[in-house]
């Protein structure tokens, strides 16, 4: 699937996937009338509807493969995303006992981290264009700052160990969700299931070439549900792509303390 419409609104994208199935159904449906007639229309009425269950038993079974792998795709973005705001968060909480030099320092880099993950990483994501080659220097140096702070007391080194930890975590998390955003559903399992699907389109049609009426409402729902499963399996292909997507508005969440409070208060 191209990028043009996976980045379509979802009513449009519904209305391209719809249009184009139906338009595909409407000539499978006449040209199998066209050529039923003569020694084609007994071959067609000799054709076993004992098929149908077989080829709708398969197009269920390959959309049914992709669809999981969709779905977690998209729950495991959602985790990754949830992990690093949640450690983002625990960074700011144990930042209180800091040094004020040292916690003011460590919340700017947590909010320079979240601008660039939100302004520079999701558009990027979106278009597969992120890899793991792409460091969070942001991250790095509140690493590097934590590990070489010189705690004052107990308190301090607690905080400094699970600043750390926390760290680690935001960082794998991270890691995570710029792998995910690379998954999509490959041109092989499309073509398996478009073929799936206008194999049986055919064969819905030719079982029932006798009837011009049943033949055109089977053909019209079993083109139904393959547009319906197409646009589900598209509208979540790409984890970070489209309108229904994992956006960062779990980061946006997570702005540092002092961050927030200078962006709320009047000059």
């Amino acid at each position: 699937m191209g990028d043009w419409l996976l980045n379509l609104p979802i009513p449009w994208m519904a209305v391209v996937i719809f249009a184009a199935t139906y338009l595909i159904a409407a000539c499978v449906y006449l040209l199998v009338f066209r050529l039923a007639v003569g020694d084609r229309a007994r071959a067609f009425k000799a054709f076993s509807p004992g098929m149908l269950p077989v080829l709708g038993t398969i197009f269920a079974l390959l959309v049914a493969f992709v669809a999981v792998q969709v779905w977690n795709d998209f729950d495991k973005a959602k985790l990754a995303v949830a992990t690093e705001a949640t450690a983002l968060r625990a960074v700011d909480v144990f930042a209180e006992t800091l040094p004020d030099e040292q916690r003011t320092q460590l919340r700017a880099l947590m909010n320079r981290h979240i601008e660039e993950a939100v302004n520079r990483e999701w558009p990027a994501m979106a278009h597969e264009r992120l890899t793991l080659a792409s460091l969070s220097t942001h991250l790095v140096a509140a690493q590097r700052l934590t590990v070489l702070m010189k705690p004052q007391d107990e308190s301090q080194r607690t905080a400094q160990r699970e600043i750390v930890a926390a760290l680690h975590r935001a960082l794998d998390a991270r890691c995570q969700r710029i792998i995910i955003s690379q998954s999509e559903v490959g041109p092989v399992r499309w073509a398996a299931i478009l073929l799936m699907g206008f194999c049986a389109l055919i064969a819905i049609a030719i079982v029932h070439s006798d009837n011009r009426l049943t033949c055109a409402i089977a053909v019209a729902l079993f083109a139904t549900g393959f547009a319906l499963s197409s646009l589900l399996i598209a509208a979540y292909s790409r984890p970070f792509t489209g309108e229904i997507s994992v956006k960062p508005d779990l980061l946006q969440e997570v702005v540092p303390s002092e961050t927030a409070v200078s962006h709320t208060t009047p000059e």
